[in-house]
This record gives C-alpha cells, sequence and structure tokens, in this order.
C-alpha cells in the first residue's frame, strides 16, 4: 500500500508529530512482533489485551506512526515527531483507513458470502479472473470487521479486481463489510445452519447473508445460489444473476460427471472441467463463470482457470496416508448441509472397496443441534461403508445411523485420541476417508498422525 501521513491527517485531524506529506506508509499492522517497512501501527484492543501497551515493540518492529485511542496517555518514551492519529476507536480507525485506501486504488470489488464455500468460491473467483485482471483476494481466514480491512490495505497499488470474503456469526455484521467495501458484485454461496445459535432459523441466516446488498454499488450486481428458494426473495431482473441446476435460473448447470477426480459439467452451453471434489463445488464455480462472463474474462481462460486452482487448506484436501489409503481434510469447518455435500462426494470414488467417514461435532446450532446431527444420517447410504463418529455431539450421528438400521459399520468415540489406533486399522490402499467437523473439533490433528511423511 501507499498512504502518505499528509492524506492519513485529512480523516485524523486530531494528531501528533510531524505529517510530512512526502513520507509514505507502506504497510499496516495490528501486530507489534512483526517486522515491517515504513508501517504504521494500529493497537487493538480486547478483552483480554491492550495493543497500546506494545507501541515500543512496534516502533522497534518498524513503524514510524501510529493510531491512539484519544484519551490514553501517551507514554512519554514516544518521540515528540512520530505521528500518531487520534480516533475513538482504533479498530473504526483501520476501517477508515481501509476505505481511504480503497477509494485510492478503486479497483472492482467483490463480495463473498454464505454459510459454506465461501473460501473455496473466493479461490475459484481468483484463479479464474486473474487469467485477465490484476487481482487480490482475502488471505486465509481473514473475513471479519478486522480482517477484511486489512485485506484491503494490503492490496498492491496495481490491483484491479479485490476479492473479499465476508463472514459473520450475527444480525449486523455482513452489513458493516459491505457498506465498508461497497462492493460492485456480490455472491451468497449458499444458505445452511452456520450460527442458526444466534439467527434464529435458516430464514434469518438468508436475511443476515443479504445484508451484503447493503453497501453495494447502485449498479452492483449479486449472483446466488438459485435453487435456494430462501433467495427467491430478492427481487428477479437484471441486477440478479441466479446459478444452479433448477431450469430457470440464468445460469444452468447439466451434464455432470466425475471422472478421474475432475468434475466435468456443462453450463449454457459449455463444457468446463473442474479440479475439485463435489457436486457443491461445481455450483461454487458457476458463481466465477457468471462474474467471469460480467468481466469480459474469454471463455477458454475461465476453462483454463477452473481446471486448476489452488485452494485454501483444509478444504477436500487429497493427500496419501499410511498403508496407501486416500484421506480427504475437509475438517476445517463444518455445518449439517456441507457435511452432507462432503458424504455425498466420496461416493464417487467407486475405485476404492472401503469408504469412510469420520465425522466430529458441530458448533452453533442452537436448540435443535442433536435434530440437525441426526439428519447427517439421511445421506449415509451404500456405497459408504463405515462411519467413525468423534464427540459428545458426532455421537447422535452415530446413534441415528444405528436407530435407522443403516448397513454400514458404525463405531463412536468420545474423544479423537481413542479413535486414532482404530482409525490406522482401516487403513489400505482400498480405503479412502473422509475428515469432517467444525473447527474446533480439531480433527486435522488425526490427519496429521495418519499421512504419509
Amino acid at each position: 500500500m501507499k498512504l502518505s501521513l499528509g492524506e492519513i491527517a485529512e480523516i485524523f485531524p486530531a494528531n501528533m508529530g510531524a505529517k510530512d506529506s512526502d513520507i509514505f506508509i507502506q504497510e499496516i499492522t495490528t501486530d507489534s512482533r512483526k517486522q515491517v517497512s515504513k508501517g504504521m501501527f494500529v493497537p487493538i484492543v480486547g478483552d483480554q489485551f491492550d495493543g497500546h501497551d506494545f507501541i515500543k515493540d512496534a516502533i522497534n518492529s518498524g513503524a514510524i506512526a501510529g493510531l491512539w485511542q484519544e484519551h490514553k496517555e501517551v507514554p512519554s518514551f514516544i518521540p515528540t515527531d512520530f505521528p500518531l492519529f487520534f480516533v475513538k476507536d482504533t479498530i473504526e480507525g483501520l476501517q477508515q483507513l481501509a476505505k481511504l485506501y480503497l477509494q485510492k486504488i478503486n479497483p472492482i470489488v467483490i463480495g463473498i458470502t454464505g454459510s459454506n464455500g465461501k473460501t473455496t468460491t473466493k479461490d475459484l473467483v481468483f484463479s479464474v479472473l486473474q487469467k485477465k485482471y490484476n487481482t487480490y483476494k482475502t488471505q486465509g481466514n481473514f473475513n471479519n470487521h478486522i480482517g477484511l480491512p486489512l485485506t484491503l490495505v494490503s492490496m498492491p497499488e496495481n490491483t484491479e479486481v479485490v476479492i473479499l470474503e465476508m463472514g459473520m456469526s450475527n444480525f449486523g455484521e455482513i452489513s458493516l463489510l459491505s457498506r465498508l467495501s461497497n462492493p460492485d458484485y456480490a455472491i451468497i454461496t449458499n444458505i445452511g445452519e452456520s450460527h442458526i445459535e444466534f439467527l434464529g432459523s435458516r430464514a434469518g441466516i438468508a436475511k443476515a447473508k443479504l445484508e451484503i446488498i447493503d453497501g453495494m454499488k447502485p449498479i452492483g450486481k449479486i449472483i446466488v445460489d438459485g435453487d435456494e428458494p430462501l433467495l427467491s426473495t430478492i427481487e428477479k431482473g437484471p441486477l440478479v444473476i441466479r446459478c444452479g441446476f433448477n431450469p430457470d435460473n440464468d445460469l444452468l448447470i447439466s451434464n455432470v460427471k466425475f471422472e478421474n477426480d475432475h468434475h466435468y459439467f456443462i453450463v449454457n452451453g459449455n463444457q468446463f472441467e473442474l479440479s475439485l471434489l463435489g457436486r457443491h463445488n461445481v455450483k461454487n464455480a458457476s458463481y466465477a463463470i457468471a462474474l467471469a462472463m460480467e468481466l469480459a474474462v474469454p471463455i477458454e481462460a475461465v476453462k483454463k482457470g477452473l481446471e486448476k486452482i489452488e485452494l485454501t487448506g483444509m478444504r477436500l484436501e487429497r493427500m496419501i496416508g499410511k498403508k496407501g489409503a486416500l484421506i480427504i481434510n475437509d475438517a476445517y469447518n463444518s455445518s449439517p448441509t456441507s457435511m452432507k455435500a462432503a458424504i455425498d462426494t466420496i461416493k464417487d470414488y467407486q475405485q476404492y472397496d472401503r469408504k469412510v467417514l469420520v465425522l466430529g461435532d458441530m458448533y452453533e446450532l442452537g436448540p435443535n443441534e442433536e435434530e440437525l446431527h441426526r439428519s447427517v444420517a439421511d445421506v449415509i447410504n451404500e456405497p459408504i461403508t463405515d462411519v467413525i463418529a468423534i464427540g459428545e455431539k458426532g455421537k447422535w450421528i452415530a446413534d441415528e445411523i444405528r436407530e435407522r438400521e443403516i448397513p454400514v459399520h458404525v463405531y463412536s468415540f468420545l474423544r479423537k485420541e481413542e479413535a486414532l489406533p482404530f482409525i490406522t486399522e482401516i487403513l489400505s490402499p482400498e480405503a479412502v476417508l473422509l475428515f469432517k467437523a467444525s473447527r474446533g473439533a480439531k480433527l486435522e490433528s488425526l490427519v496429521n498422525e495418519l499421512k504419509q511423511q
């Protein structure tokens, strides 16, 4: 990034120290330990910490300026010419800096939200659009009120398209991110059950996701899951693009086939190849296709972008396990919807005789959490051979399978450490194992033990 102290002083008129317009900030950081070059330190105040206490470390790490919460005492060791800009709230100050820099760079802004598939869709959109544009995307999972502005201030100056993942757990959060970034285009991947504990129902979740419209530019367009009835409340028209398998969608997905770890499918008459697992990822790819069409990316470039994608970790990540087993690590997070989709994915692996599901607890599902866990049994059938449930909530999945007398081998362990020796015995070249649970279950620790070193 590149913002002069003079530009920053215009939005923060209460300040001290030098404000030379010839001095430019190159980086903004909230981590006092991170080495920066010509950096600005933004001290975040949390429940258990106060970033203001680490201003000396930040200066030693290369900070040449900082934000400072008004009414907090400025330490005497700070040089009198060190620029400090006073704000009521440093997080809001960070957001103002991000908006200033966004206006200066003026890229096409794409916002992505949804219960599941946000990160994968972000990676798909990036892979396709970078074929034509200088494109930047949310790094990792920086998708909240702090992470999104940090993404914006990290954009290279030549960015033409920025792709912003927008996460939330309650009402108002997506609205804030949308008003901060003013998207030209928005994508809602789907409506699942994540955070239903706070939002009350899937209808409440849809309402929260639709907040992405709040800050969109007047001529902005929104791309949605056209197969989801809860998104049908968006007024039909030229500003809404619907993607899906139902024939009334604007982008119609058809002829989906899975061969050699790739999906082949047709969208509006064009054949595409996707190097990802899961029919749900075909739909995620259709959002990227819709956006590419809007931004005039040549169809051959779109095809190349979908054929080779670099995904953020632990999203249907394939690896060889001990004894030659195939391990699919989808343990980054989970909801009943995404767990069911992942289960359907491994059914496509016809070359493996043993198809094993290692399923753990899902969180933030509210008062119906037991029913929602048990609903996973709806998709457990042939050719699934084994289900290993882990955790107190995961046990509900195992209980439901037993009660329905579904013909699979089912096992239950309260602690993942107890399951490790048993899973190790299952490994073989004929076995494929899916690991899926909420982030808090940390099933990736099992994957690390089981993968081939």
